[in-house]
């Protein structure tokens, strides 16, 4: 005899009951609150390879970048009618379209780190800016300044050794009319050329160390190294790229993101390309070699009245430096 099936039947959520699907869990971890600047990376979605995948990515989407610019060398040489010379470190025989055409290409960088970020390590492209998941705009223009000030005044330290030890630098005036055209290009993408350089090697190489070692220190080393082997510089020129790698890098730490690193980065870019090209000496630009003992007198002076003022002025205004 069948059970008596009275009312009610069949019984609520029986097993033909339709079941609405999960909801989709988000691609991007946050990391938890109160997560210093170089452990960003270490959220919930971690896991031992990302940032060795990830570091691997943007070197080979590096590579693939640099052959198409390549081919677009080539295609702009031809409509252009500019020979290229591939001599040294010219591209072209106008050493302003050289200029331009590496500065561009260095800048391809960011977007790179950004997709490693989101893609290899699922989360924020915006952490590898700062703690806040973005890049804090009022902060980096607040540091320009600073940065401005700091240049001068090791300009002016390193002017006055020179003069103190009987070197002549030579600089001579090229004029306006061969100034103008590589002050633009320099102002317009020096900015991007140096905020690459430091999301490579301040933001990503820092916070790839950071999501295994809770020390920060491992990142800022080896991220200064990395950053000066890519420079051609020689003997104090060496010490200078790799102090500022590690000033840099313990900045970004201390300060929450790399807005200050990037300020002082660029400005004294900005500074050091106009310099060159105001003397005339555009087509060196980009060649490196032997620094003079005497600019890191300058270099000292630089980076002590950067480095005491936005720490002074980033403490005073509450400069966010966890995550929330």
């Amino acid at each position: 005899m069948a059970p008596s099936r009275g009312p009610g039947w069949p019984p609520p959520g029986g097993p033909y009951q339709w079941q609405p699907p999960p909801a989709p869990q988000p691609w991007t971890a946050p990391p938890p609150s109160g997560t210093r600047y170089d452990r960003l990376a270490r959220t919930a979605l971690h896991r031992w390879w990302r940032p060795v995948v990830g570091t691997l990515a943007i070197v080979a989407g590096y590579l693939v970048v640099s052959l198409a610019f390549g081919l677009v060398a080539v295609l702009v040489s031809l409509l252009s009618g500019v020979p290229m010379v591939m001599s040294g470190t010219q591209i072209f025989a106008d050493p302003l379209m050289t200029l331009g055409f590496n500065l561009a290409l260095l800048a391809l960088a960011i977007p790179l780190v950004f997709g490693a970020a989101w893609v290899v390590q699922r989360r924020r492209s915006g952490t590898v800016s700062s703690v806040a998941g973005r890049l804090r705009w009022r902060w980096l223009l607040l540091c320009v300044p600073i940065a401005l000030v700091a240049v001068i005044l090791g300009e002016v330290a390193q002017q006055l050794t020179f003069l103190a030890t009987g070197v002549s630098t030579g600089f001579t005036w090229v004029g306006w009319d061969r100034f103008l055209a590589p002050l633009i290009v320099i102002v317009v993408l020096v900015p991007f050329q140096a905020a690459a350089e430091e999301y490579v090697f301040r933001g990503w190489i820092l916070q790839a160390f950071g999501a295994y070692l809770r020390n920060p220190l491992p990142g800022i080393v080896v991220g200064a190294a990395a950053f000066a082997s890519l420079h051609g510089y020689t003997d104090w020129g060496i010490a200078y790229v790799f102090g500022f790698g590690l000033l840099m890098g313990w900045v970004a730490v201390r300060t929450g993101g790399l807005e200050a690193p990037i300020a002082l980065h660029a400005v004294n870019n900005v500074f050091a390309f106009g310099m060159t090209a105001a003397a005339g000496g555009l087509r060196n630009a980009l060649e490196q070699g032997a620094v003079p003992w005497q600019t890191i007198i300058g270099t000292i002076v630089q980076f002590a009245v950067f480095t005491v003022a936005v720490l002074i002025i980033a403490q005073r205004r509450a400069i966010q430096t966890l995550s929330r």
